[in-house]
């Protein structure tokens, strides 16, 4: 873990403030990585030294597709926690694999459960936990048949499922683990994870919509805190 000190002004400062979208040229508004960047002192940016790049990157994302009336209220807490997380490669590649087995294990078949696709979303909850790279090959026959069944449901109910679909977590959990490792073999995974979940939430009950994304909100975030609790 790196060596950082949190400034308790500056933290007081940024927990009384809503947390804002996208990047900002200066401390008049700032999203959760600019705010643990201020805090430990260091030079304007979203990707601050102290803090792990895999968490970064999902934060990033998560932090910018979430509304207005969520964000803060999720991602506040998480600053203090995110100072110092940096660690090495292996750690990193560890938090990598965590976020892709998250997105395939648990996120993806919560939405193939809503689309009533219960049997293919046993089969991913079922897959073993995802803990290197080389597993990728063995779980493409389950995300591949997912992916092909949520994109013909999806198909089918895409004219009611509208906007309310989509997941920001799901982006989250694909920048920290697919665009993280830049592997050939992450990418085939991750891209028929997205697709099933995106399929298969488009296929849902609009009135479950809501309930289910909330709950893996809670659960990214929860995500987020066992990423950040990993270390040598």
């Amino acid at each position: 873990m790196t060596a950082a000190r949190i400034d308790e002004a500056r933290l007081a400062e940024v927990m009384a403030a809503p947390l804002e979208s996208g990047a900002h040229p200066s401390q008049e508004a700032y999203c959760v990585m600019e705010a643990v960047a201020y805090v430990a002192g260091e030079l304007w940016t979203d990707s601050p030294v102290c803090a792990c790049p895999v968490i970064s990157a999902f934060l990033r994302s998560w932090n910018d597709v979430l509304p207005d009336a969520e964000r803060t209220d999720l991602l506040r807490d998480l600053i203090p926690r995110l100072v110092g997380t940096r660690s090495t490669s292996e750690i990193e590649q560890r938090r990598a694999t965590m976020a892709a087995d998250w997105l395939v294990r648990e996120h993806t078949p919560a939405w193939l459960r809503l689309a009533g696709l219960t049997t293919q979303a046993d089969a991913l909850a079922s897959l073993p936990e995802i803990t290197d790279i080389a597993q990728c090959p063995s779980l493409m026959p389950a995300l591949n048949a997912a992916r092909s069944d949520a994109a013909a449901a999806g198909a089918a109910a895409r004219a009611a499922a509208r906007a309310a679909a989509w997941d920001a977590a799901r982006a989250a959990a694909r920048a920290a683990a697919w665009d993280a490792a830049r592997d050939a073999a992450w990418a085939a995974a991750g891209d028929a994870a997205w697709d099933a979940a995106g399929d298969a939430a488009r296929a849902a009950a609009w009135e479950k919509l809501a309930s289910t994304k909330r709950a893996l909100q809670q659960s990214a975030k929860a995500l987020i805190i066992r990423m950040i609790e990993a270390q040598p």
